[in-house]
């Protein structure tokens, strides 16, 4: 298929190199010259001076940019995809991005003739290197099971989930959840070393029942030592935790833990540690 994908970073530049081995035309963009520059040098592509250029005759195209305005940006802004992409054409999003976003340009999209999906993912940097991430979408069926087969090529799991803006609201899900287990893993870390445990060695141990998660399993060790530089940051989960709780102020639902743990993500903010990675909840409570 002709592809294009919009946005290169930590995430989108693995999801965009699967596509291009896995035999597809593959044309991208990105508003950094040398992280374009990088990708190519890495993989088979086509570079687009814009995202209209990208997105021209493309079957499908992806973006993974930072958030809503961005996403405008590259969709209906002035050298937006939308006004190059042929009818019938489909605009899948994976930013994390708000439902009210998605909902807008799904029907931007639909007036166009076009189709949009909201597709935000889990599995970090090292789910995207791998092509073993989860996909939760929003939109219509008959694009979605289009998108699907290609959408794999980086994927272990997609899933349509409802209607324009389901996707997001579903990713909104996953980060309160992981928001909450690391703040516990942190707390349950920070007692053991207090506690005078070897703190790996609990880690081993309860990681084989009912305690066990993907970040206890990925994260618990690294964050005894006290090494916070792996992938997803703390500016990235504030900004996924404000558009959360947006959206719960709207529909009604309460999440006072996850305030809570949203101002503990600011206060590493506050001592410099917005780069770091989300496990480092832990140095508020080990003092490191």
């Amino acid at each position: 298929m002709k592809l294009a994908f919009i946005g290169l970073g930590v995430m989108g530049g693995p999801m965009a190199g699967h596509l291009a081995r896995a035999g597809h035309s593959v044309a991208v963009y990105n508003r950094s010259s040398a992280r374009l520059q990088a990708w190519l040098a890495r993989n088979a592509g086509t570079a687009a001076e814009s995202p209209a250029a990208a997105a021209q005759d493309a079957d499908i195209v992806f973006s993974c940019v930072g958030n809503d305005d961005d996403v405008r940006e590259v969709t209906t802004g002035s050298r937006g995809a939308f006004a190059a992409m042929r009818e019938g054409a489909i605009f899948v999003d994976h930013t994390t991005a708000s439902a009210a976003v998605a909902e807008e340009l799904h029907a931007a999209a639909q007036a166009r003739g076009l189709h949009f999906l909201d597709a935000p993912v889990s599995g970090g940097q090292s789910g995207a290197e791998q092509g073993i991430l989860t996909v939760m979408a929003g939109g219509d069926a008959g694009p979605y099971a289009r998108a699907e087969p290609v959408i794999a090529h980086y994927a272990r799991a997609v899933t349509l989930m409802g209607p324009p803006g389901a996707g997001q609201k579903t990713k909104m899900v996953n980060q309160i959840c992981v928001a909450g287990v690391v703040q516990g893993l942190a707390e349950g870390l920070a007692f053991a070393l207090h506690a005078g445990l070897d703190a790996k060695r609990v880690v081993d141990v309860i990681s084989k029942g009912a305690a066990t998660s993907w970040q206890m399993e990925n994260r618990g060790r690294t964050m005894v030592d006290g090494k916070f530089d792996f992938g997803f940051a703390v500016d990235l989960m504030r900004k996924d935790l404000r558009i959360a709780m947006e959206e719960a102020r709207a529909n009604g639902a309460q999440l006072p833990a996850t305030a809570l743990i949203d101002q503990f993500y600011a206060q590493v903010q506050r001592e410099g540690g917005g780069r770091l990675d989300t496990s480092s909840l832990i140095s508020l409570l080990v003092g490191r």
